[in-house]
């Protein structure tokens, strides 16, 4: 079975990113822009609030980003944010469930390829 051709017909979807280590920021600046950072979130202002808790590493904060996310069905940046939280309850039922949908296109594939 070709996988790639798999994986193929999602090229067009964004998938993960690699990240880069956290800026130094002392506990005061950090607090101080989680503070600013829940000000934002609670404004309806998730996006912004998204860059300062990746930035200052909040994982609370991360955590409600990927409930966001995960409300507006958009369950890859959901689990995006509970894996850099680290929020693996959160995490795993969007990876079972990824994962069984993954089997799933394995074997239509294999099932095409079988016609």
């Amino acid at each position: 079975m070709d996988y790639k051709k798999v994986f193929d017909r999602f090229e067009d979807q964004n998938g993960f990113i690699k990240t880069i280590a956290r800026p130094a920021i002392d506990g005061s600046q950090k607090a101080a822009l989680n503070r600013k950072g829940n000000v934002l979130y609670n404004s309806g202002d998730v996006e912004g609030a998204k860059r300062i808790f990746l930035t200052t590493g909040y994982s609370d904060g991360l955590s409600r980003v990927g409930d966001y996310y995960k409300s507006q069905g958009r369950d890859l940046d959901a689990l995006r944010m509970y894996w850099i939280a680290p929020d693996k309850n959160k995490a795993e039922p969007i990876i079972m469930r990824l994962s069984a949908l993954i089997q799933k296109l394995m074997h239509e594939e294999k099932d095409h390829s079988d016609e």
